[in-house]
């Protein structure tokens, strides 16, 4: 709850969703003053006794009583003596983009009040789809008012920052106006779809999970033969390769785990069109992995990259999906050097890798022949950003076809490196998966 003392200093006592004490100072605001109106009855008031006195006319005195009279009615019962109380209430702090968000202002002053204007500032990326966020309130001393309009949510952190107040009396002998600074922070998260796990699983015992894991341990699956050491069961020595090195040797096989996932997000500048598509259909992917109880990591490829180590649960998916929220496009140049490194150093031996792109500059396409080289699995979710654009005539037309072309012909010459599923946003994400992989 955020109090406006009127002429006086600003308070902040903690409430939920507002700034906790000592985070923010406010300054004073200005409070309210007296308009030139009320100045030049002040004036008359003074002039005429003046005049009186020159003029030794006593009679004109007597035309100081309406001022003086009015004076005193607007300081007794018109003169604002008190605070009023503001506060905004939003549901959660949370929510899906596309989402109706109603958001109310309170206000509560404790003095009677005619006209008091309360706006408050509605972040700029926000559409306001009903309702009015400015509202003029007339109050009892402690009567509540209450401001309610709704916003449309889009993916990202939106900060209502204040409310501007102003104040003027019937007589408009007293204004004021003032920002008073009431913040509210809320995260729109990207919408979620319906899809299944584009993950390749031909080849693999499935047991606890559908895709092999890079631990080794008891299994089924075949992966090396080793030196024998010592507390090894008898049942897994190797006799022909020891009868022909010499030594003892056993099979080592791979345990049936889940398979370690990186989910790699180019957020470079290019992708600006079809980078809400990439976010939701990552956020999508880690919820099948949620759901699989399969660890999973993230890679958002932005000017700083941001790299979340592999993980699993709940909390871990939540996380991932904050920073999925506030991925923006930037100048980012050089997702191949981040993605290299990370891959040296941080991702896990035999990793899948879901790779979200429109593979539009060299950077990506190379960054994508770089992990295939390397021996990792690729799944590419590829959104085509021609499919957003409609052509309006003939030679747009035939212009649009040669550019698909070009695509479907730079798709076919990376497919060596990664399944790559190439998705008309136009339709679900769902359909262009079932393309490519039989589900």
């Amino acid at each position: 709850m955020l109090q406006w003392s009127i002429g006086g200093l600003p308070q902040l006592p903690y409430q939920p969703g507002s700034l906790p004490p000592g985070e923010r100072k406010i300054e004073p605001p200005k409070g309210v003053a007296p308009t030139a109106k009320f100045a030049l009855l002040v004036i008359s008031a003074w002039v005429i006794p003046i005049v009186a006195f020159f003029l030794l006319r006593w009679e004109l005195v007597y035309l100081v009583l309406p001022y003086v009279t009015l004076i005193s009615v607007e300081y007794l019962l018109f003169k604002p003596r008190g605070e009023v109380k503001i506060w905004r209430v939003v549901p959660h702090d949370r929510f899906l983009e596309e989402e109706e968000v109603e958001v109310e202002l309170h206000v509560v002053p404790e003095f009677d009040v005619e006209n008091l204007v309360v706006r408050d500032l509605v972040p700029e990326e926000l559409e306001v789809v009903s309702g009015n966020p400015e509202k003029v309130f007339c109050l009892s001393a402690g009567e509540e008012g209450i401001l309610r309009y709704r916003v449309r949510m889009k993916r990202g952190v939106h900060n209502f920052e204040g409310v501007r107040v102003s104040y003027r009396d019937p007589l408009g002998f007293f204004s004021g106006d003032v920002l008073v600074e009431l913040f509210t922070e809320v995260v729109g998260v990207p919408r979620i779809y319906d899809i299944p796990t584009p993950y390749s699983t031909r080849g693999t015992k499935i047991t606890i999970g559908p895709l092999p894991s890079p631990r080794l341990g008891e299994g089924l699956e075949f992966h090396a033969v080793r030196e024998y050491r010592p507390g090894d069961p008898l049942k897994i020595i190797n006799w022909k390769a020891t009868a022909r090195t010499g030594e003892i040797m056993a099979n080592e096989f791979e345990s049936e785990r889940k398979v370690d996932v990186v989910f790699v997000v180019d957020a470079s500048r290019a992708n600006a069109p079809v980078l809400d598509y990439q976010v939701r259909a990552a956020a999508s992917l880690m919820l099948n992995a949620l759901n699989d109880g399969t660890s999973f990591g993230l890679l958002l490829a932005e000017e700083t990259p941001l790299w979340v180590r592999v993980d699993y649960g709940k909390r871990h998916f939540f996380k991932c999906v904050d920073f999925l929220s506030t991925a923006k496009p930037g100048s980012n140049d050089i997702i191949l050097y981040q993605v290299e490194h990370l891959a040296r150093v941080a991702f896990p031996l035999r990793a899948q890798i879901v790779y979200f792109s429109p593979l539009l500059t060299s950077e990506s396409r190379e960054t994508l022949r770089i992990l295939g080289e390397m021996g990792y699995k690729v799944v590419v979710i590829s959104p085509n950003p021609n499919s957003l654009y409609t052509p309006s005539t003939e030679e747009e037309e035939v212009a649009m076809r040669l550019v698909e072309l070009r695509r479907k012909a730079l798709l076919r010459e990376l497919s060596t490196y990664g399944l790559i599923i190439d998705w008309d946003v136009k339709k679900p994400l769902k359909a262009a998966i079932a393309e490519v992989i039989k589900v």
